[in-house]
């Protein structure tokens, strides 16, 4: 069974940069999961995908899973394009297209 490591994304209901420095290591699963007849709710008999164990860097997550033998792969970040727009330059002369109400 192999392992993730990666640095999860921001929420959406986050503006800011916060919880978004640790890495996670999340073992990915073996089993898919299943739907039970009785009650119809989804389950899965893999325990380890309920397993998340976090980091502060990456090489702390890359050294705990050589030293416990797990197979694993490493995601980098992807982090976002920021553009710095201003309201006034809705209103510019050369603005592309032509500003409506």
């Amino acid at each position: 069974m192999t392992a993730r490591i990666y640095r999860p994304a921001r929420t959406a209901m986050q503006s800011g940069t916060a919880k978004t420095e640790r890495w996670l290591l999340e073992y990915e699963p073996e089993k898919p999961r299943e739907i039970e007849p009785l009650m119809g709710w989804t389950s899965s008999s893999d325990m380890k995908s309920q397993l998340k164990l976090w980091f502060d860097s990456e090489a702390d997550a890359v050294a705990y899973a050589t030293r416990n033998g797990i197979p694993y792969r490493v995601e980098q970040p992807h982090d976002p394009k920021r553009r710095s727009i201003s309201y006034s330059d809705n209103f510019k002369y050369s603005r592309v297209g032509q500003w409506t109400h």
